[in-house]
């Protein structure tokens, strides 16, 4: 008897995927990595002595299954109990477990758009049905008011994504009108908060108001742990605890529990870094003003800008063979734009050496 083609022992769903496509990781030595907006500063090197002094005979034992010593400095750090919380391997696990927790195969799962490219894929690999809504003009989140009258948004949608400040274009969004949306929901809201220690206000406290809404952190992108993958979930109770059920078990790895937990010990220095990345933004947005870029207004570790006198995506190459590098979306709403991470000013001013060499004199 023959064996099945590879082919036919995969689910037709699966074949379809269109899978995530992260941003490239380098193997060429010197390029100016400003593609996947990582903190370009090191972790607090009180949090590097927590991961060294980890790093002993307990290796050969499971973590803490709820990572239980983590989600109590969470709960003092945001002033709520330990149950408010569930932490993943990143926060890109949790995203992948509200999916599976709240959304049945065929219902909604929707999302403004442009917004975080995984939405989609998480949607599509369960199996359900995905509604992308555009975001009114320069990326500003509509009034509930405006969505009920295009009739396009899903007021009953199971599961609804909403990115916070919003990737990739940076844009801040208030916490009135957040609520606004929040409420007008009958489904469960993510609030996707990877970026919110660079922006002007947060929405933590809806996650604690409404008991629908959970709100998504993240160690990654502010604190300069991605190579760990810590993120959580703060949310009610009784939300939060279905999400336990269906975790991998001893889903976040020891080292990581140990280095997030040690990152709230030493806040001071991330605050520091949080200024320096600010200051660094806004001196690089100017710079890029004054040679004829469009720059979008940030509360991200990013800026979102329409480069001059060519394509972005001729720009994006351009920028590669000067040794760095930088995204770019190919979608309606961003391919005439260039998503730059903020790296140190050394970086910055590198960057800015490519951008005037390319210019015509």
């Amino acid at each position: 008897m023959p064996l099945p083609r590879p082919t036919s022992v995969i689910r037709p769903l699966v074949r379809r995927l269109r899978p995530y496509v992260p941003g490239e990781q380098p193997k060429i030595r010197g390029l100016i990595k400003l593609n996947t907006n990582e903190n370009p500063y090191p972790p607090s090197p009180k949090v590097l002595a927590a991961i060294k002094a980890a790093v002993d005979g307990r290796m050969r034992l499971y973590p803490n299954p709820t990572a239980e010593g983590l989600r109590g400095q969470l709960a003092k750090f945001h002033g709520c109990a330990p149950e408010h919380f569930i932490v993943g391997n990143g926060s890109d696990e949790l995203l992948a477990l509200a999916t599976r927790a709240f959304v049945d195969p065929g219902q909604t799962v929707q999302f403004f758009t442009p917004s975080y490219s995984l939405y989609p894929v998480l949607a599509d690999i369960h199996g359900a049905r995905r509604t992308a809504v555009p975001l009114a003009a320069a990326f500003a989140l509509p009034s509930v008011a405006q969505l009920r009258q295009q009739g396009v948004w899903d007021f009953r949608a199971a599961l609804t994504f909403i990115t916070t400040p919003n990737a990739p274009s940076g844009r801040g969004y208030s916490t009135a009108e957040l609520k606004d949306l929040c409420r007008a929901q009958k489904g469960v809201v993510v609030l996707d908060e990877a970026y919110v220690d660079f922006a002007r206000e947060h929405a933590f406290s809806l996650a604690l108001q409404l008991p629908h809404v959970l709100v998504a952190r993240t160690f990654s992108k502010a604190y300069s742990l991605c190579f760990l993958r810590v993120g959580y979930f703060a949310g009610h109770a009784e939300v939060i605890a279905a999400l336990q059920k269906i975790r991998d078990s001893y889903n976040v790895n020891g080292l990581g529990q140990v280095a997030a937990a040690a990152t709230l010990w030493d806040l001071p220095y991330y605050r520091r870094n949080f200024k320096r990345l600010i200051a660094t933004r806004e001196r690089l947005s100017a710079q890029l003003r004054a040679l004829e870029f469009d720059v979008l207004p940030s509360q991200t570790n990013f800026i979102f800008a329409r480069p001059p006198r060519w394509p972005a995506a001729q720009w994006r190459q351009q920028l590669r063979e000067n040794r760095v590098l930088v995204r770019w979306f190919d979608a309606p709403e961003t391919r005439d734009f260039l998503r730059i991470t903020i790296g140190t000013d050394t970086e910055a001013d590198a960057f800015l050496r490519a951008v005037r060499g390319i210019l015509p004199r």
